[in-house]
């Protein structure tokens, strides 16, 4: 699960922000990264194929590879694919569906002028031209690039940031709004760090071999594209230095991956007038203005550091090297809908960074881009199609049953006072919860497409969602908006509107299944609903009160008790080795295991008092608790390629897949129980050795 607006890691999901950097999404929303695969049973219905087992593998010796083993030998990772596990499947089969339905979008020419099928239907049959998009070749980003070029003083690079149109106006840093962390019933403008082409800082400042070949395919990457861009092999050389420098300064002014986490520390409030002061060469009011957001007064700046950098680079670079920065990032924006040899070198590249072996599909890619920008457009017509009444009405019965357990885990704790738990229980009363789709849905009448430039439809998505973000300025909270549209098959918390969401794409089978017996609805779903339940308590969640603000509501001692436990279960994946000495960030990915591990425990809880767990009846020879935790297992059975593991570890808050079983597990004496571990199996940890908060 993935989890706050930057984990809390929907990075351009939940508050619509125009920055990419993980700050703005990690100080705000919390989603699910783990799906699982329900197999069909050979006595038919749905169940746990014990094909997919690996029974040379003792369950108390490493029961990721006893549960998975099989699956993962039968299904090598396909060569478009950087891994391929149980999401991957699910979101192929939505995929087909979602491609049929833009494939007759764009089939239809006769849809009503500026209706939500036309724009579908125009918007993916642009992306997929790509006769007219090699025809036009720079035709639609010469004008962009033109007015890089035009610039000639900070007074005219001022203009440009400022000018949402240029899109270019979030390179060096992002901004959006959304609700203020410390004051959950108002929007606040934010401006976090961003204005880096490498997935996180460390890629620029490492010098292990990994780092150095990845910073010089990126160089031949620089190159390359800006020899398209109709540079001289010397000027492209000189140019593609050029970003790698003033992106490595970047890099050493960001903060770390870890330090993004924490949420009172990149929350910094100040007056418009402070920031203009303090960052003169950004010229804020500047910003503001042209974006609609004049009437802000204050902003929430979440590293002030970062912005003391830019504000010096923007003041002393040479003029020159900044355009060369801008084109960089205006072209790498524009890359989906640029000829074929853009996009060509964008791929080599990423085969360096995450191991692909072959680029995706066309159709996947436009499908992609018109889930981003249109989803809740075409969302409606997938709705209709793949989520019954049925399975609403049984995810919310599973979210209700894990909320009464939760409550009752939380009344049980005995490390926690009576004055915190109070707080612990009103907050999760008051979690909200959206599943499958919108009640409101986006409206996109403000948006207009044609089938004319695939790269204009882009630009103007863009122009649009920003737009839609900057309007809620000055307006009540809009809690009816999601950060994710309904084909994802993913889920998240969002601490600001303490909420937790489950798109339709997640709720689906053999993921989830109405009609499968509760062990295996249990230990899969109900496991996500409780993972992502817990984020609401988690080493950043918990810092937000039943209302979202960023608000410490726990005593002194009881915060010293969690922080304590938690420090043990940071040691514990620190331990954790995926690749040769590649060791797990246990600080980085705190929050996630926290929540694999409280969403285990409620759901086991919860589990038990179904029928099935009190009557203990055997299903292809497992026990009830026993199916319970073979579905916990098999929501996460993933091949991955070795890059993107690497990539992974160093960027991602998730633990790799198979570490987030064997470490949830581990702290689960119920599953010891379940599977007859003694001490000395590998599987069993000490008490001593174990951790469970909730």
């Amino acid at each position: 699960m993935t989890g706050t607006l930057t984990h809390y890691a929907l990075a351009a999901g939940l508050l619509a922000l125009t920055a990419t950097s993980p700050a703005l999404a990690q100080s705000k929303v919390k989603t699910s990264a783990g799906k699982q695969k329900v197999a069909t049973s050979p006595t038919g219905g749905s169940g746990l194929s014990r094909a997919d087992l690996d029974t040379s593998v003792p369950p108390c010796e490493n029961f990721y590879q006893y549960a998975n083993g099989g699956w993962l030998k039968k299904n090598p990772i396909p060569a478009a694919e950087t891994s391929w596990g149980t999401g991957a499947e699910l979101a192929q089969r939505n995929r087909a569906l979602v491609h049929r339905i833009l494939d007759n979008a764009a089939a239809n020419h006769s849809a009503h002028p500026g209706s939500n099928l036309q724009k579908v239907g125009d918007f993916y049959g642009s992306a997929m031209d790509t006769a007219a998009i090699e025809a036009a070749g720079l035709q639609y980003l010469q004008p962009h690039l033109a007015r890089i070029a035009a610039v000639q003083d900070l007074a005219g690079m001022q203009r440009l940031l400022a000018d949402p149109k240029t899109h270019v106006g979030n390179s060096w840093y992002g901004y959006g709004v959304g609700p203020d962390a410390k004051q959950s019933d108002v929007y606040a403008v934010y401006a976090e760090q961003n204005g880096l082409t490498l997935p996180d800082r460390d890629y620029y400042l490492k010098d292990d071999p990994r780092s150095k070949a990845i910073r010089a395919a990126y160089q031949a990457y620089l190159v390359n594209t800006f020899k398209l861009l109709g540079d001289s092999p010397a000027t492209a050389a000189q140019n593609a230095a050029t970003v790698q420098r003033l992106e490595t300064r970047l890099a050493q002014a960001s903060r770390t991956a870890v330090a993004l986490r924490d949420p009172q520390k990149n929350y910094n409030k100040l007056t418009v007038a402070q920031a203009h002061q303090d960052y003169p060469n950004l010229n804020l009011p500047l910003v503001l203005q042209q974006n609609g957001l004049g009437a802000a007064q204050t902003i929430v700046v979440g590293q002030p550091e970062f912005f003391k950098e830019v504000n010096a680079m923007l003041g002393t670079e040479p003029l020159a090297d900044q355009k060369t920065y801008l084109r960089w990032h205006l072209v790498t924006r524009a890359t989906p809908a640029l000829p074929q040899a853009f996009g060509a070198e964008a791929f080599r590249f990423a085969q360096t960074l995450t191991g692909a072996r072959q680029q995706e599909p066309r159709w996947r890619r436009s499908l992609a881009a018109t889930d981003a920008s249109l989803g809740e457009a075409f969302g409606q017509l997938y709705v209709d199609e793949a989520f019954s009444p049925a399975a609403k009405v049984r995810a919310k019965q599973l979210v209700e049953n894990l909320r009464q357990a939760y409550a009752e885990r939380i009344r049980a704790t005995d490390w926690m006072s009576p004055e915190t738990k109070a707080q612990a229980l009103k907050k999760l009363t008051a979690i909200a919860v959206k599943i499958g789709y919108p009640d409101q849905w986006k409206d996109y009448s403000t948006l207009n497409i044609s089938r004319e430039s695939y790269l204009n439809n882009l630009f103007a998505a863009s122009e649009f969602s920003d737009k839609d973000n900057y309007r809620h300025f000055g307006k009540p909270i809009d809690r009816t908006e999601w950060g994710m549209t309904p084909p994802t098959v993913n889920a998240y918390y969002n601490p600001l509107y303490n909420e937790i969401v489950f798109p339709a794409g997640i709720l689906q089978p053999p993921f989830f299944d109405p009609r499968a017996d509760d062990a295996v609805n249990y230990g899969a779903t109900a496991v996500v609903i409780g993972h992502e339940i817990t984020h609401g308590f988690d080493d950043q969640g918990r810092q937000y009160d039943a209302q979202g603000n960023l608000h410490d509501w726990w005593t002194k001692e009881d915060n010293e008790k969690f922080n304590a436990k938690a420090a043990v279960v940071g040691k514990q994946y620190d331990a954790f080795t995926p690749l040769d000495s590649v060791h797990i960030n246990g600080k980085l990915t705190m929050g996630e295991n926290l929540a694999d591990i409280g969403g285990l425990t409620i759901a086991y809880q919860a589990f038990q008092k179904t029928q099935q767990a009190k009557e203990g009846k055997l299903i292809d020879g497992f026990t009830p608790n026993q199916r319970f935790f073979l579905a916990f297992a098999l929501r996460f059975r993933r091949n991955q390629r070795a890059e993107d593991i690497r990539k992974q570890i160093q960027t991602d808050p998730h633990s790799p897949s198979q570490y987030r079983v064997l470490g949830a597990l581990m702290n689960m004496p119920e599953f010891y129980e379940a599977f007859g571990c003694k001490d000395g199996n590998k599987m069993v940890r000490s008490a001593a050795d174990r951790s469970r908060i909730w």
